[in-house]
């Protein structure tokens, strides 16, 4: 009975070395060689392994880039955005949102360029994971503006309807990476300026 539990412990942990093995690859692909098509094929010989495995493990390609935007987001501090937002004050459930976003964003920027980039003509891969993430932003900034607007944060003159394009825009990808990128600033920096725009726009 030993003996079997090993066994089946052993599988387990070789089985999870292979999947973080072709995660891995898939990622150092993305961070290396964004505009290069990526394939089954070329990930599970990079990865060493057969392409039936791939497909077993992920079930399709779109499933190892879904695999793949939820390894990468869970690496670059997910968890610390959530706790974010789960602020009871909606002031700080901002400020605090964009400190962690930002940071998830500096954590690997290339490798979310690459698939932000990749995803305008990849509609079943990376593109899925990209839409996936950006309705989830979207429905974030609209429970923001909810709940700015219920704790009277908000400012009297904005609807909530364009209090949630305004934070839209300011907690994009692209607002972040023109600071970051595009004026040298450190991720921190450049949160602060994003924290800082985002409450004047929106905030009493």
């Amino acid at each position: 009975m030993g003996t079997r539990r090993y066994q089946q412990r052993a599988r387990a942990e070789s089985a999870e070395q292979t999947r973080r093995r072709i995660l891995d690859t898939v990622i150092e692909k993305l961070r290396h060689a964004p505009m290069e098509p990526i394939s089954v094929e070329d990930v599970a010989s990079a990865a060493g392994v057969a392409r039936s495995t791939v497909y077993a493990i992920f079930g399709s390609r779109a499933g190892l880039f879904e695999a793949v935007g939820s390894e990468f987001y869970d690496r670059a501090g997910y968890e610390r955005l959530l706790d974010a937002v789960r602020h009871p004050d909606a002031r700080e459930h901002l400020r605090g949102g964009i400190r962690a976003a930002s940071a998830m964003l500096a954590a690997d920027r290339d490798v979310v360029r690459a698939l932000f980039s990749i995803a305008e003509h990849d509609e079943h891969g990376v593109g899925r994971i990209v839409r996936g993430t950006e309705s989830e932003r979207a429905r974030g900034m609209a429970r923001l503006a909810r709940r700015l607007e219920e704790q009277g944060e908000l400012r009297p003159d904005l609807s909530v309807a364009d209090a949630e394009h305004i934070l839209w825009v300011l907690t994009s990808f692209e607002s972040f990476d023109l600071l970051y990128r595009g004026r040298d600033l450190d991720a921190a920096a450049a949160a602060e300026l994003l924290v800082a725009t985002a409450e004047r726009a929106v905030c009493t």
